[in-house]
């Protein structure tokens, strides 16, 4: 399955070099202003560098609205910056490279937000436009294709939402909710051409009371695919109707339980998503189609990655958060060095810094980097000459780790906790429970239940991803629960 995980894919014009795909993820590195900068083209090319077959950079503005601190493609005034972007990437790597183009609401700090009843016929019509000639400039600017975001808690989203409030032929039944997303695809497929890929973006399930679930999304990716779509990517949730309310601030669309189900945290299981990608993909199949899907949510590890595609859950396979936390994860995994791999710890440290209006960075990279290390080093970290000296204790319903702290030459990464749950007296293999970072030399694990015995192992990696010797393992009994 290595092969095919790792075997070229052709979309349209576009071939890429592998099936892992890196979605578009919000970095709040832009100004104001809208344009490439440093911070951005940095960011960028160090994911080309790693090898990922398709970077879509982070959603950008077809239209004028103030944003804040949101890449755009409104106007010819970004078609330089966008062209270096694209240039440098393709310079940089194997990655082929499209942007996601966005439009969006008016939202206030007050609390109050357009939506998607308020708008005339004569703005819709404006929505279509602005899509088509954004399509345009990302041709112009040497992208590989485009994408078109119609998730979550913005326009096109919206319209789909079974929650759409217009009582016209925009609102209502499914073919009505439909109609504006179709028409701009219809017309940038019109304005690019027949040969240039279009991506689709949009939600395989609300995640919100009364929210559409992929009875729906079935429908919708294959009306999009007869529209001209080549590839459609499936997200989940983050979504305005389940917003935490912060008074004097703007509603953040994924600080409800749809932001969780975007974005599975260290609570969710791997892969918590896939049922949603693997009901769109067979219900495109069963139209007689062939468009391939990109599967999402929580897939850090090279044999979820594997599977899905063996699954059919999938045909190319999304990760934010694992290539954030490494860029070089797919040179790692096709070398069959997934040892190496600097694993995300799924802490949404990144969704955190986006809620607040910060630049997004990886809470494991090195303090003030600003972008995840490069490093040559082989040689791995060691323990101080009396060993890692692990401890466990067992206090307040919770497992608490503690250990000495490694070092190497290159700099500390952080640390792998594993861990073997013993049932029925049975000799439990060790396995990943947990990443910690670098500046930790501490663990507590709340996942545990009275009367089990549990054993514990770390090993420490450095920034290559070069992992150091593992402790020895030490165990540890939780009580069992004493009646009263």
């Amino acid at each position: 399955m290595k092969r095919v995980l790792f075997e070229p894919f052709r979309i349209r014009s576009m071939t890429l070099p592998n099936r892992l795909v890196l979605p578009a993820m919000v970095t709040r590195l832009s100004g104001e202003d809208g344009a490439v900068n440093d911070d951005i083209r940095a960011r960028y090319t160090r994911f080309s560098r790693g090898g990922v077959g398709l970077v879509v950079v982070e959603a950008m503005a077809v239209h004028s609205a103030k944003s804040g601190p949101l890449l755009r493609i409104s106007s010819d005034d970004f078609v330089p910056g966008l062209s270096d972007l694209a240039r440098r990437v393709h310079d940089a790597g194997p990655s082929k490279v499209v942007p996601q183009i966005i439009h969006f609401l008016k939202i206030a700090r007050s609390g109050w937000r357009q939506t998607v009843d308020m708008l005339s016929h004569e703005e819709i019509d404006a929505i279509v436009d602005a899509y088509g000639t954004a399509a345009i400039r990302a041709r112009t600017c040497g992208f590989d294709g485009v994408e078109l975001h119609m998730a979550h808690a913005y326009t096109l989203s919206s319209f789909l939402s079974r929650l759409n409030p217009r009582k016209d032929e925009y609102g209502g039944s499914l073919a009505n909710r439909l109609r504006l997303p179709l028409r701009v695809m219809r017309r940038v497929r019109a304005a690019v051409g027949d040969d240039f890929p279009i991506g689709v973006r949009f939600l395989g399930e609300e995640c919100i009371r009364n929210g559409y679930t992929v009875l729906d999304a079935g429908p919708i990716a294959i009306e999009l695919a007869r529209a001209g779509a080549d590839y459609i990517s499936l997200s989940a949730g983050g979504k305005f109707e389940d917003a935490r309310v912060i008074p004097g601030e703007p509603l953040y669309p994924y600080t409800g339980y749809s932001g969780d189900r975007c974005m599975p945290g260290a609570a969710y299981p791997d892969g918590a998503n896939l049922a949603i990608p693997e009901a769109v993909r067979a219900a495109i199949r069963t139209a007689g189609l062939d468009t391939p899907v990109v599967a999402v949510g929580k897939l850090g590890t090279k044999d979820l990655a594997e599977k899905v595609i063996a699954r059919g859950q999938g045909d190319l396979v999304g990760m934010a958060r694992a290539l954030l936390a490494d860029p070089d994860l797919p040179k790692k995994w096709q070398s069959d060095r997934e040892d190496r791999v600097v694993r995300c710890i799924y802490g949404n440290v990144c969704k955190t810094l986006d809620e607040n209006f910060k630049r997004v960075d990886c809470t494991l990279w090195p303090k003030k980097l600003g972008q995840a290390p490069e490093s040559d080093d082989e040689a791995p970290p060691s323990w101080p000459g009396d060993g890692a000296q692990l401890t466990a204790e067992h206090k307040d319903g919770r497992v608490l780790l503690r250990w000495k702290a490694a070092t190497d030459e290159g700099g500390m990464y952080g640390y792998q906790v594993f861990r073997a749950e013993e049932l029925g007296g049975g000799g439990a293999l060790l396995v990943h429970h947990a990443s910690v970072r670098a500046l930790s030399a501490r663990y507590e694990d709340a996942r545990v239940i009275p009367g089990a015995t549990y054993r514990y192992a770390v090993k420490p990696y450095d920034l290559a991803g070069n992992r150091g010797p593992m402790s020895a393992t030490v165990g540890v009994h939780v009580p069992a629960h004493v009646s009263p």
